[in-house]
């Protein structure tokens, strides 16, 4: 943390970006910390892979980013680099080569496990896998460098939180999500719109979606692991981005017998967005790792590519060799 804000405070030029097809997390913490270093006169920016899933319009994403995958040639001279989110390289894609060549120093913040198997974050990068959300190391940071929250910034900082605790569910059997949240609702940052937005608004289009992708799901021992696969076209032929596949595999896991699932996002022939979750019995953060993938211990993913049937074949032994272990 320390060192952090002191690359902050020693740097004039700043970029800030975050994992691809980025999640409420990454983006109110980029975001808030872009309002914040503004506050401070730091000449900053925000280059993301992608473009913003419409579903956090109402933070106005397109007011402060620009895309890469739109303007692959932009220029991202800089002193420093944050990147949010996620502490594998592997997640920005060709964007990260691109400020690899062009930036003096590149710190990534993040609450994600390294990885066994895979990149290294660079080194002085601010890893606190003790936070239940990237907001709340983005929040501490903020105070670090003693700037004021305003409601903006609160905005911000409320949805990453919210969004990546599902609502403050998952808050690491610690008191600081809600602690910051108290905070940060002090300022009128219109709660409820925020909650709308990130799990609520669900449109026709999507609720003919889940009708179709539910009724598909394959059980498998005994009920207790679910496999979903659909195609990028079965999103299109409903009007949804790929942001909206986001949630399903939530709604698989709240299935009582359930104990692990996964979804199978076929986005090209054989190459696949892998999402792996469980509950308290086993993890899947090995089995994300096997196949090339991160994330936290009960909630990984992996962009894969290969034969489907081998993917589920091993990915289903896996979690029933692990479920089976945590019954001796």
């Amino acid at each position: 943390m320390k060192n952090t804000i002191n690359s902050i405070k020693n740097s004039h030029r700043i970029l800030l970006s975050t994992h691809r097809q980025c999640d409420g997390d990454g983006l109110g913490a980029e975001l808030a910390i872009f309002l914040a270093l503004k506050k401070i006169k730091k000449d900053v920016r925000i280059i993301n892979c992608d473009p913003t899933p419409r579903k956090y319009r109402f933070l106005n994403p397109e007011k402060y980013i620009t895309y890469f995958s739109e303007q692959p040639n932009v220029d991202v001279s800089c002193d420093l680099c944050l990147i949010f989110d996620t502490n594998d390289k592997r997640l920005l894609g060709d964007l990260y080569f691109e400020i690899q060549k062009k930036c003096a120093n590149i710190l990534f913040v993040d609450h994600h496990p390294l990885l066994k198997n895979g990149p290294q974050p660079t080194s002085q990068s601010l890893i606190d896998v003790s936070a239940a959300s990237t907001g709340e190391l983005v929040y501490n940071l903020i105070k670090g460098l003693n700037i004021e929250i305003d409601a903006m910034i609160a905005r911000a900082l409320y949805t990453s939180i919210t969004f990546d605790t599902q609502l403050y569910r998952f808050v690491r059997s610690s008191p600081k999500s809600h602690q910051i949240a108290a905070e940060l609702l002090t300022h009128p940052i219109h709660a409820e719109e925020i909650h709308r937005g990130l799990f609520g608004n669900q449109t026709i289009q999507k609720i003919s979606f889940l009708s179709q992708a539910l009724g598909e799901i394959e059980y498998f021992a005994k009920n207790t692991i679910a496999v979903l696969k659909f195609h990028k076209q079965d999103l299109l032929k409903f009007n949804l981005e790929m942001d909206e596949s986001r949630d399903v595999i939530d709604m698989i896991m709240n299935i009582e017998s359930i104990e692990a699932a996964v979804i199978f996002r076929e986005d090209d022939a054989e190459e696949y967005k892998v999402s792996l979750r469980s509950k308290d019995k086993i993890e899947v953060l090995s089995t994300a790792e096997a196949i090339g993938g991160g994330g936290h211990r009960h909630a990984s993913g992996a962009y894969v590519q290969g034969k489907y049937s081998d993917l589920k074949s091993f990915i289903v032994e896996d979690l029933n060799k692990k479920l089976n272990a945590s019954k001796v």
